[in-house]
C-alpha cells in the first residue's frame, strides 16, 4: 500500500475557495493572494494528491470527477480545523487578568510575583475607590483588593481575608477627643459624622459604628462626601468627625488631623474579592500570591 500524503490545510482551503467560486480571479481576490501564486498552490495540492482537481475552460474553471469528490471532504477538513482552533482557545487558561485595588491599598508585591511566574501573561492593574467595587461583578476587574464590609452586595463573590485592621476616629487636632488614648462608641455618640454617598447599608452602618448602645442612628454633619478627600476636608474644617481604617494613612498627608483608636469596635478586614464562578488560573494564583505577600504584621 502506498503512503498517503500529508495534506497542507492552507492548500486545502485554497482549493475549497476556488471550487466554490469556479473562478481563479475571484478566488484570488477573496483569499488576498496573487492569481499566479494561487494557481501554483492548487498545482502543489494536485501533485500531492496525484490527481487533477480542476480544469480551466474558456468560461472559467470546472471540477473534475476527483475534484467534485474531494470538495465536501476538503470543506469538512477546513471546518474541522477552524473548530479545533476555537476549542483549543476556549480550553486554554485566560492570558489576561486585571487586578483592582481600592483606596490606599497596595498590590505591587503580589502583582510582581504573578508576572514573574507567568511572563507570557498580560497582568494589568486598575486603581478604584471603595465605592467603585461594582467593577468586579461587572467584569471590569478580575480580582479586587479592598476592605470589608464591601459597599456592594457580596452575592456571587468569594472573599479571601488577608489581615484585620482596627478602626480609628479621625478628628481635628483642636477637638476635645484629640488627646485621648482611645474612645468608645459611647464617647462619640453625640459627635456628627461625615455622611458618605453611594454605599450600601451594611458599609454605612459599619463606619458609623451602628447600631449604637442607645440604638439611635449616628448624627450626621452638614457635609456629604463623595470622595475620601471630601471626608478629610469636612473633618479638617471641624464640621464632623469620621471613622476610618487604622492602616489608611492618607490623613497623615494633611496637617491638623489626629487619629484616635476606637475601643470595642470590630476591625475591618482587607480581602481579595473574586467572582465565585471564575475559573481563571491567573486569578487563583494572584489570590495565593496576595495571601503570601500582602499580609501585614499585627
Amino acid at each position: 500500500m502506498s503512503t498517503l500524503p500529508d495534506l497542507d490545510l492552507r492548500l486545502v482551503r485554497y482549493f475549497a475557495v476556488v471550487a466554490e467560486q469556479l473562478n481563479f480571479a475571484r478566488a484570488a481576490e477573496e483569499l488576498r493572494v496573487a492569481q499566479p501564486s494561487l494557481s501554483r498552490q492548487i498545482q502543489r495540492l494536485e501533485d500531492a494528491l496525484g490527481v487533477r482537481l480542476l480544469e480551466r475552460t474558456t468560461q472559467g474553471s470546472r471540477l473534475t470527477a476527483a475534484g467534485a469528490a474531494f470538495l465536501p471532504q476538503a470543506q469538512q477538513l477546513v471546518h474541522s480545523a477552524q473548530q479545533a482552533v476555537l476549542t483549543a482557545r476556549a480550553a486554554a487558561p485566560e492570558r489576561t487578568v486585571t487586578i483592582g485595588y481600592a483606596d490606599d491599598l497596595i498590590v505591587t508585591p503580589a502583582v510582581r510575583d504573578l508576572r514573574h511566574r507567568h511572563p507570557d501573561a498580560h497582568v494589568r492593574t486598575r486603581h478604584l475607590g471603595s465605592q467603585d467595587a461594582g467593577a468586579l461583578p461587572d467584569r471590569q476587574v478580575d480580582a479586587l483588593v479592598i476592605r470589608t464590609p464591601l459597599p456592594i452586595p457580596a452575592d456571587g463573590l468569594d472573599l479571601a481575608v488577608l489581615y484585620a485592621e482596627p478602626r480609628v476616629l479621625l478628628v481635628p487636632e483642636s477637638h476635645r477627643l484629640a488627646g485621648k488614648e482611645s474612645v468608645t462608641a459611647a464617647d462619640i455618640s453625640a459627635e456628627p459624622l461625615v455622611g458618605c454617598t453611594g454605599a450600601g447599608a451594611d458599609w454605612t452602618a459599619f463606619w458609623r459604628l451602628e447600631p449604637r448602645p442607645d440604638n439611635e442612628p449616628a448624627p450626621l454633619g452638614p457635609t456629604l462626601a463623595d470622595t475620601y478627600g471630601d471626608k478629610l476636608e469636612a473633618v479638617a474644617e471641624g464640621s464632623a468627625v469620621a471613622v476610618v481604617p487604622a492602616g489608611d494613612l492618607r490623613h497623615t498627608l494633611r496637617p491638623g488631623l489626629v487619629a484616635v483608636p476606637v475601643d470595642e469596635a470590630e476591625p475591618c478586614q482587607v480581602v481579595v474579592a473574586t467572582r465565585a464562578a471564575d475559573t481563571s488560573l491567573l486569578v487563583a494564583e494572584f489570590v495565593e500570591s496576595a495571601k503570601r505577600l500582602l499580609v501585614r504584621p499585627t
